[in-house]
Protein backbone atom coordinates (compact mmCIF):
# COMPACT_ATOMS: atom_id res chain seq x y z
CA UNK A 1 0.00 0.00 0.00
CA UNK A 2 2.82 2.21 0.77
CA UNK A 3 4.06 2.38 -2.59
CA UNK A 4 5.89 5.23 -4.46
CA UNK A 5 2.37 7.23 -6.43
CA UNK A 6 1.32 6.78 -2.71
CA UNK A 7 4.72 8.53 -1.18
CA UNK A 8 3.83 11.40 -4.04
CA UNK A 9 0.37 12.10 -3.07
CA UNK A 10 1.51 12.70 0.68
CA UNK A 11 4.47 15.00 -0.57
CA UNK A 12 1.42 16.58 -3.39
CA UNK A 13 -1.05 17.51 -0.68
CA UNK A 14 1.65 18.26 1.96
CA UNK A 15 3.52 20.70 0.29
CA UNK A 16 0.18 23.20 0.20
CA UNK A 17 -1.19 21.74 3.74
CA UNK A 18 2.71 22.46 5.16
CA UNK A 19 1.64 26.05 4.30
CA UNK A 20 -1.89 26.47 5.59
CA UNK A 21 -0.47 25.04 8.52
CA UNK A 22 2.33 27.64 8.96
CA UNK A 23 -0.03 30.84 8.10
CA UNK A 24 -2.66 29.01 10.46
CA UNK A 25 0.02 29.36 13.49
CA UNK A 26 1.31 32.70 12.11
CA UNK A 27 -1.58 34.37 12.85
CA UNK A 28 -2.25 32.87 15.94
CA UNK A 29 1.16 34.08 17.19
CA UNK A 30 0.60 37.73 15.87
CA UNK A 31 -2.71 37.89 17.48
CA UNK A 32 -0.73 35.96 20.65
CA UNK A 33 2.08 38.48 20.72
CA UNK A 34 0.69 41.76 19.80
CA UNK A 35 -2.88 41.32 21.43
CA UNK A 36 -3.01 38.96 24.26
CA UNK A 37 -5.02 36.62 25.38
CA UNK A 38 -8.40 37.58 25.29
CA UNK A 39 -8.13 38.61 21.35
CA UNK A 40 -6.71 35.32 20.86
CA UNK A 41 -9.61 33.43 22.71
CA UNK A 42 -12.51 35.38 20.65
CA UNK A 43 -10.50 34.31 17.39
CA UNK A 44 -10.25 30.89 18.56
CA UNK A 45 -13.76 30.63 19.59
CA UNK A 46 -14.78 31.64 16.00
CA UNK A 47 -12.30 29.28 14.11
CA UNK A 48 -13.70 26.43 16.45
CA UNK A 49 -17.31 27.57 15.42
CA UNK A 50 -16.53 27.91 11.69
CA UNK A 51 -15.03 24.07 12.12
CA UNK A 52 -18.63 23.15 13.24
CA UNK A 53 -20.09 25.02 10.21
CA UNK A 54 -17.85 22.94 8.04
CA UNK A 55 -19.18 19.72 9.54
CA UNK A 56 -22.45 20.15 8.95
CA UNK A 57 -22.47 21.71 5.61
CA UNK A 58 -20.59 18.13 4.45
CA UNK A 59 -22.47 16.51 7.20
CA UNK A 60 -20.61 13.34 6.09
CA UNK A 61 -21.16 13.83 2.12
CA UNK A 62 -17.38 15.05 0.99
CA UNK A 63 -16.24 11.49 1.84
CA UNK A 64 -18.72 9.90 0.38
CA UNK A 65 -18.69 11.85 -2.68
CA UNK A 66 -14.85 11.63 -2.79
CA UNK A 67 -15.37 8.09 -2.91
CA UNK A 68 -17.73 7.74 -5.52
CA UNK A 69 -15.55 10.48 -7.76
CA UNK A 70 -12.82 7.50 -6.81
CA UNK A 71 -15.09 5.16 -7.97
CA UNK A 72 -17.00 6.24 -10.46
CA UNK A 73 -14.95 9.52 -12.26
CA UNK A 74 -16.66 8.72 -15.48
CA UNK A 75 -20.14 9.80 -13.47
CA UNK A 76 -18.30 13.22 -12.16
CA UNK A 77 -20.92 15.61 -13.15
CA UNK A 78 -23.98 14.00 -11.68
CA UNK A 79 -22.03 13.27 -8.92
CA UNK A 80 -21.25 17.15 -8.48
CA UNK A 81 -24.55 18.00 -8.95
CA UNK A 82 -26.06 15.74 -6.24
CA UNK A 83 -23.44 16.93 -3.76
CA UNK A 84 -23.31 20.56 -4.45
CA UNK A 85 -27.06 20.64 -4.20
CA UNK A 86 -27.48 19.15 -0.73
CA UNK A 87 -24.17 21.33 0.46
CA UNK A 88 -25.98 24.92 -0.29
CA UNK A 89 -29.41 23.61 1.89
CA UNK A 90 -26.69 22.37 4.78
CA UNK A 91 -25.43 26.20 4.33
CA UNK A 92 -28.57 27.62 5.01
CA UNK A 93 -29.19 25.90 8.14
CA UNK A 94 -25.79 26.41 9.79
CA UNK A 95 -26.07 30.32 10.16
CA UNK A 96 -29.24 30.47 12.02
CA UNK A 97 -27.54 27.45 14.19
CA UNK A 98 -24.14 29.77 14.68
CA UNK A 99 -26.51 32.70 15.92
CA UNK A 100 -28.30 31.04 18.13
CA UNK A 101 -25.04 29.72 20.09
CA UNK A 102 -23.76 32.75 19.86
CA UNK A 103 -26.31 34.41 22.04
CA UNK A 104 -25.16 32.00 25.04
CA UNK A 105 -21.66 32.53 25.25
CA UNK A 106 -19.95 34.58 28.29
CA UNK A 107 -18.03 37.53 25.68
CA UNK A 108 -18.47 40.78 25.57
CA UNK A 109 -21.12 42.11 23.14
CA UNK A 110 -19.02 43.02 20.33
CA UNK A 111 -16.53 40.27 20.91
CA UNK A 112 -20.03 38.13 20.21
CA UNK A 113 -20.60 39.69 16.95
CA UNK A 114 -17.32 39.43 15.49
CA UNK A 115 -17.87 35.18 16.38
CA UNK A 116 -20.95 35.32 15.16
CA UNK A 117 -19.61 37.28 11.67
CA UNK A 118 -16.40 35.12 11.08
CA UNK A 119 -17.72 32.00 11.39
CA UNK A 120 -20.91 32.37 9.40
CA UNK A 121 -18.64 33.45 6.11
CA UNK A 122 -17.49 29.50 6.23
CA UNK A 123 -21.10 29.07 4.63
CA UNK A 124 -19.63 30.06 1.51
CA UNK A 125 -17.66 27.16 2.00
CA UNK A 126 -20.57 25.29 0.54
CA UNK A 127 -19.57 26.29 -2.79
CA UNK A 128 -15.83 25.16 -2.83
CA UNK A 129 -14.98 21.46 -5.07
CA UNK A 130 -12.23 20.50 -3.32
CA UNK A 131 -13.92 17.61 -2.34
CA UNK A 132 -13.91 16.24 -6.13
CA UNK A 133 -9.76 17.12 -6.31
CA UNK A 134 -9.35 15.10 -3.25
CA UNK A 135 -11.51 12.15 -4.87
CA UNK A 136 -9.28 12.33 -7.65
CA UNK A 137 -6.04 12.49 -6.41
CA UNK A 138 -5.45 15.78 -7.03
CA UNK A 139 -3.82 16.38 -3.51
CA UNK A 140 -1.34 18.77 -4.60
CA UNK A 141 -4.19 21.45 -5.31
CA UNK A 142 -6.07 20.00 -2.42
CA UNK A 143 -3.39 21.13 -0.01
CA UNK A 144 -2.25 24.45 -2.06
CA UNK A 145 -6.02 26.19 -1.78
CA UNK A 146 -6.43 24.76 2.46
CA UNK A 147 -3.33 27.61 2.63
CA UNK A 148 -5.59 30.14 0.86
CA UNK A 149 -7.93 31.41 3.38
CA UNK A 150 -5.42 31.29 6.59
CA UNK A 151 -3.00 32.99 4.18
CA UNK A 152 -5.39 35.72 3.12
CA UNK A 153 -5.98 36.61 7.25
CA UNK A 154 -2.52 36.84 7.87
CA UNK A 155 -2.26 39.41 4.97
CA UNK A 156 -5.18 41.11 5.90
CA UNK A 157 -4.08 41.64 9.51
CA UNK A 158 -0.23 42.69 8.53
CA UNK A 159 -1.88 45.16 6.22
CA UNK A 160 -4.14 46.67 9.04
CA UNK A 161 -1.85 47.77 11.91
CA UNK A 162 -4.88 47.50 14.20
CA UNK A 163 -5.09 48.54 17.57
CA UNK A 164 -6.88 46.51 20.07
CA UNK A 165 -10.00 44.57 18.57
CA UNK A 166 -10.11 46.12 15.38
CA UNK A 167 -8.00 43.29 14.62
CA UNK A 168 -10.88 40.73 14.90
CA UNK A 169 -12.74 42.81 12.04
CA UNK A 170 -9.39 42.65 9.86
CA UNK A 171 -9.40 38.77 10.72
CA UNK A 172 -13.01 38.09 9.14
CA UNK A 173 -12.26 40.20 6.26
CA UNK A 174 -9.33 38.01 5.11
CA UNK A 175 -11.71 34.98 5.88
CA UNK A 176 -14.29 36.37 3.81
CA UNK A 177 -11.77 37.49 0.56
CA UNK A 178 -10.31 33.33 0.87
CA UNK A 179 -13.61 31.85 0.99
CA UNK A 180 -14.40 33.54 -2.09
CA UNK A 181 -10.93 32.78 -4.35
CA UNK A 182 -11.31 29.31 -2.73
CA UNK A 183 -14.52 28.76 -4.47
CA UNK A 184 -13.97 30.70 -7.59
CA UNK A 185 -10.60 28.16 -8.42
CA UNK A 186 -11.80 25.15 -7.84
CA UNK A 187 -14.88 25.84 -9.63
CA UNK A 188 -12.67 26.97 -12.77
CA UNK A 189 -10.79 23.81 -12.28
CA UNK A 190 -13.51 21.43 -12.47
CA UNK A 191 -14.79 23.32 -15.71
CA UNK A 192 -11.67 22.31 -17.41
CA UNK A 193 -11.49 18.92 -16.49
CA UNK A 194 -11.61 16.72 -19.76
CA UNK A 195 -12.61 13.38 -17.76
CA UNK A 196 -16.19 14.55 -16.46
CA UNK A 197 -19.12 13.75 -18.10
CA UNK A 198 -22.30 15.08 -18.22
CA UNK A 199 -24.82 12.12 -17.81
CA UNK A 200 -28.13 12.14 -17.13
CA UNK A 201 -29.89 10.72 -14.16
CA UNK A 202 -31.25 7.70 -15.61
CA UNK A 203 -27.81 6.47 -16.54
CA UNK A 204 -25.96 6.89 -13.06
CA UNK A 205 -25.48 3.89 -11.50
CA UNK A 206 -28.11 2.54 -8.58
CA UNK A 207 -25.35 2.15 -6.47
CA UNK A 208 -24.62 5.92 -6.76
CA UNK A 209 -28.42 7.06 -6.29
CA UNK A 210 -28.12 5.31 -3.24
CA UNK A 211 -25.19 6.60 -1.60
CA UNK A 212 -26.36 9.79 -1.96
CA UNK A 213 -29.53 9.60 -0.42
CA UNK A 214 -30.07 11.52 3.11
CA UNK A 215 -30.38 7.77 4.74
CA UNK A 216 -27.13 6.62 3.00
CA UNK A 217 -25.75 9.64 4.73
CA UNK A 218 -27.30 10.42 7.81
CA UNK A 219 -24.56 7.94 9.56
CA UNK A 220 -21.70 9.50 8.45
CA UNK A 221 -22.83 12.81 9.10
CA UNK A 222 -23.72 12.31 12.30
CA UNK A 223 -20.55 10.57 12.61
CA UNK A 224 -18.64 13.30 11.80
CA UNK A 225 -20.27 16.36 13.95
CA UNK A 226 -19.58 13.65 17.28
CA UNK A 227 -16.10 13.53 15.98
CA UNK A 228 -15.66 17.41 15.83
CA UNK A 229 -17.31 17.57 19.11
CA UNK A 230 -15.06 14.93 20.58
CA UNK A 231 -12.13 16.95 19.27
CA UNK A 232 -13.24 20.72 19.79
CA UNK A 233 -16.49 20.72 22.12
CA UNK A 234 -13.84 21.95 25.45
CA UNK A 235 -13.26 25.36 23.51
CA UNK A 236 -17.28 25.57 22.90
CA UNK A 237 -18.74 25.56 25.91
CA UNK A 238 -15.70 26.70 27.39
CA UNK A 239 -16.84 30.14 25.77
CA UNK A 240 -20.08 29.56 27.45
CA UNK A 241 -19.48 29.07 31.21
CA UNK A 242 -15.64 30.93 31.20
CA UNK A 243 -15.03 33.75 28.51
CA UNK A 244 -12.58 34.50 26.75
CA UNK A 245 -9.57 34.16 28.93
CA UNK A 246 -9.82 30.53 29.51
CA UNK A 247 -11.26 29.91 25.84
CA UNK A 248 -7.54 31.82 24.98
CA UNK A 249 -5.21 29.71 27.22
CA UNK A 250 -6.80 26.40 26.29
CA UNK A 251 -6.52 27.26 22.44
CA UNK A 252 -3.30 27.98 22.77
CA UNK A 253 -2.45 24.75 24.34
CA UNK A 254 -4.19 22.81 22.13
CA UNK A 255 -2.95 24.82 19.04
CA UNK A 256 0.71 22.75 19.92
CA UNK A 257 -1.41 19.51 19.91
CA UNK A 258 -2.84 20.13 16.66
CA UNK A 259 0.22 21.28 14.79
CA UNK A 260 1.64 18.05 14.91
CA UNK A 261 -1.76 15.72 14.64
CA UNK A 262 -2.16 18.05 11.64
CA UNK A 263 1.18 17.10 9.99
CA UNK A 264 0.06 13.36 10.60
CA UNK A 265 -3.33 13.67 9.24
CA UNK A 266 -1.63 14.81 5.74
CA UNK A 267 -0.62 10.68 5.71
CA UNK A 268 -4.02 9.84 6.80
CA UNK A 269 -5.79 11.61 4.61
CA UNK A 270 -3.80 10.75 1.24
CA UNK A 271 -3.93 7.37 2.66
CA UNK A 272 -7.74 7.52 2.25
CA UNK A 273 -8.51 7.34 -1.62
CA UNK A 274 -5.97 4.00 -1.58
CA UNK A 275 -8.08 2.36 1.37
CA UNK A 276 -11.22 2.99 -0.72
CA UNK A 277 -10.00 0.91 -3.22
CA UNK A 278 -8.32 -2.13 -1.39
CA UNK A 279 -10.43 -5.69 -1.53
CA UNK A 280 -11.67 -7.43 1.02
CA UNK A 281 -8.77 -9.71 1.75
CA UNK A 282 -5.84 -6.18 1.74
CA UNK A 283 -7.54 -5.07 4.42
CA UNK A 284 -6.46 -7.41 6.68
CA UNK A 285 -2.58 -6.40 6.51
CA UNK A 286 -3.49 -2.29 7.57
CA UNK A 287 -4.98 -3.90 10.87
CA UNK A 288 -2.17 -5.53 12.42
CA UNK A 289 -1.39 -4.65 15.61
CA UNK A 290 2.17 -4.29 15.11
CA UNK A 291 1.58 -1.30 13.09
CA UNK A 292 -0.91 0.06 15.90
CA UNK A 293 2.17 -0.10 18.58
CA UNK A 294 4.78 1.60 15.62
CA UNK A 295 2.21 4.40 16.13
CA UNK A 296 1.59 4.42 19.42
CA UNK A 297 5.18 4.70 20.54
CA UNK A 298 6.35 7.34 17.50
CA UNK A 299 3.65 9.62 19.52
CA UNK A 300 4.99 8.99 23.15
CA UNK A 301 8.24 9.87 21.90
CA UNK A 302 6.82 13.14 20.29
CA UNK A 303 4.48 13.60 23.55
CA UNK A 304 7.60 13.07 26.09
CA UNK A 305 9.55 16.03 23.57
CA UNK A 306 6.39 18.35 23.77
CA UNK A 307 6.38 18.17 27.75
CA UNK A 308 10.05 18.68 28.15
CA UNK A 309 9.57 21.82 26.51
CA UNK A 310 6.47 23.21 26.62
CA UNK A 311 7.25 26.64 28.76
CA UNK A 312 9.46 27.58 25.92
CA UNK A 313 6.77 26.51 23.30
CA UNK A 314 4.17 28.38 24.38
CA UNK A 315 6.56 31.51 25.40
CA UNK A 316 8.18 30.90 21.74
CA UNK A 317 4.86 30.84 19.69
CA UNK A 318 2.63 33.04 21.61
CA UNK A 319 3.72 35.31 24.36
CA UNK A 320 4.94 35.62 28.08
CA UNK A 321 0.95 36.09 28.62
CA UNK A 322 0.15 32.40 27.66
CA UNK A 323 2.77 31.12 29.98
CA UNK A 324 -0.38 29.51 32.70
CA UNK A 325 -1.35 27.43 29.58
CA UNK A 326 2.23 25.17 30.64
CA UNK A 327 0.55 22.91 32.47
CA UNK A 328 -2.09 22.35 29.52
CA UNK A 329 0.10 21.30 27.45
CA UNK A 330 1.95 18.65 29.79
CA UNK A 331 -1.64 17.44 29.89
CA UNK A 332 -2.69 17.49 26.45
CA UNK A 333 0.97 16.35 24.62
CA UNK A 334 -0.53 12.58 25.59
CA UNK A 335 -3.63 12.83 23.39
CA UNK A 336 -1.28 12.92 20.12
CA UNK A 337 0.33 8.90 20.83
CA UNK A 338 -3.84 8.15 21.41
CA UNK A 339 -4.89 10.24 17.86
CA UNK A 340 -2.12 8.65 16.17
CA UNK A 341 -4.09 5.18 16.77
CA UNK A 342 -7.71 6.50 16.41
CA UNK A 343 -7.43 8.57 13.12
CA UNK A 344 -5.37 5.75 11.44
CA UNK A 345 -8.25 3.26 12.66
CA UNK A 346 -11.26 5.98 12.01
CA UNK A 347 -9.81 6.92 8.88
CA UNK A 348 -9.71 2.89 7.63
CA UNK A 349 -13.36 2.20 8.70
CA UNK A 350 -14.80 5.12 7.01
CA UNK A 351 -12.76 4.25 3.63
CA UNK A 352 -14.56 0.86 4.38
CA UNK A 353 -18.11 1.99 4.41
CA UNK A 354 -18.44 1.27 8.39
CA UNK A 355 -20.19 4.44 9.45
CA UNK A 356 -22.54 2.87 11.39
CA UNK A 357 -20.34 1.01 13.59
CA UNK A 358 -17.96 3.77 14.08
CA UNK A 359 -20.64 5.88 14.98
CA UNK A 360 -21.49 4.32 17.92
CA UNK A 361 -17.70 4.54 19.25
CA UNK A 362 -17.59 8.56 18.62
CA UNK A 363 -21.00 8.89 19.91
CA UNK A 364 -20.04 7.29 23.41
CA UNK A 365 -16.27 9.42 22.97
CA UNK A 366 -17.49 12.69 22.58
CA UNK A 367 -20.60 12.19 25.02
CA UNK A 368 -17.97 11.05 27.62
CA UNK A 369 -16.18 13.93 26.40
CA UNK A 370 -19.40 16.38 27.23
CA UNK A 371 -20.47 14.99 30.51
CA UNK A 372 -17.47 15.22 32.00
CA UNK A 373 -17.38 18.79 30.91
CA UNK A 374 -20.72 19.37 32.45
CA UNK A 375 -19.21 18.20 35.62
CA UNK A 376 -15.74 19.54 36.19
CA UNK A 377 -15.70 22.55 33.70
CA UNK A 378 -17.21 25.43 35.63
CA UNK A 379 -15.40 24.62 38.67
CA UNK A 380 -12.08 23.83 36.88
CA UNK A 381 -12.11 25.68 33.59
CA UNK A 382 -9.04 25.12 31.03
CA UNK A 383 -7.62 22.06 33.17
CA UNK A 384 -10.69 19.92 32.86
CA UNK A 385 -11.21 20.32 29.67
CA UNK A 386 -7.46 18.92 29.17
CA UNK A 387 -7.99 16.10 31.51
CA UNK A 388 -11.37 15.19 29.98
CA UNK A 389 -9.68 15.05 26.88
CA UNK A 390 -7.46 12.13 28.05
CA UNK A 391 -10.34 10.13 29.42
CA UNK A 392 -12.05 10.52 25.75
CA UNK A 393 -9.46 9.30 23.79
CA UNK A 394 -9.06 6.07 25.91
CA UNK A 395 -12.85 5.32 25.49
CA UNK A 396 -12.75 6.13 21.79
CA UNK A 397 -9.39 3.73 21.39
CA UNK A 398 -11.20 1.25 23.72
CA UNK A 399 -14.57 1.44 21.20
CA UNK A 400 -12.43 0.92 18.02
CA UNK A 401 -10.16 -1.51 18.95
CA UNK A 402 -13.14 -3.23 19.92
CA UNK A 403 -14.67 -3.01 16.13
CA UNK A 404 -11.66 -3.97 14.46
CA UNK A 405 -12.33 -7.50 14.82
CA UNK A 406 -15.40 -6.47 12.94
CA UNK A 407 -13.55 -5.42 10.42
CA UNK A 408 -11.42 -8.23 10.02
CA UNK A 409 -14.31 -10.29 9.70
CA UNK A 410 -15.67 -8.46 6.70
CA UNK A 411 -12.33 -9.01 4.85
CA UNK A 412 -12.58 -12.73 5.20
CA UNK A 413 -16.63 -12.64 4.47
CA UNK A 414 -17.03 -9.45 2.12
CA UNK A 415 -21.37 -10.50 2.88
CA UNK A 416 -20.61 -9.08 6.06
CA UNK A 417 -20.37 -5.74 4.64
CA UNK A 418 -22.74 -5.50 2.52
CA UNK A 419 -25.06 -6.30 5.29
CA UNK A 420 -23.37 -3.47 7.56
CA UNK A 421 -23.60 -0.36 4.95
CA UNK A 422 -27.45 -1.28 4.82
Amino acid sequence: MFSRQLLKNIARFASGEALARLASIAVMMLLGHRYGVVIVGAYALAVSLQGYSITLIDFGIRHIGARLIAQYAQHGGEIVRRVQRRRFLMAGIVVPLIVIYSLSIRFPHNLAVFVVIFSATSALYAASLDWVAWGKEHLQLVGGFRALIPITILVAILASQAKGETVLWWTAGGNLIGYILQAVVFRLWWKRQAGHTTSRDEDVPARISDSLLWRATVVMGIAWVAQIAFNSIDTLMLGVVSGPVQVGLYSAAYRILTQVLITYYLVILALYPSLARLSAEERTGVLRPRILMLLLLVGAVIAVAISIFRRDLIVLLFGGSFVPAATLVLVLAWAIPLDFMTSYLNNAYIAWGMERKLLKCILIAAGTNIVLNLIFLPKYGAMAAAVDTLVAYLVYLAGLVSIRHSARLQALNPSVLVSETK
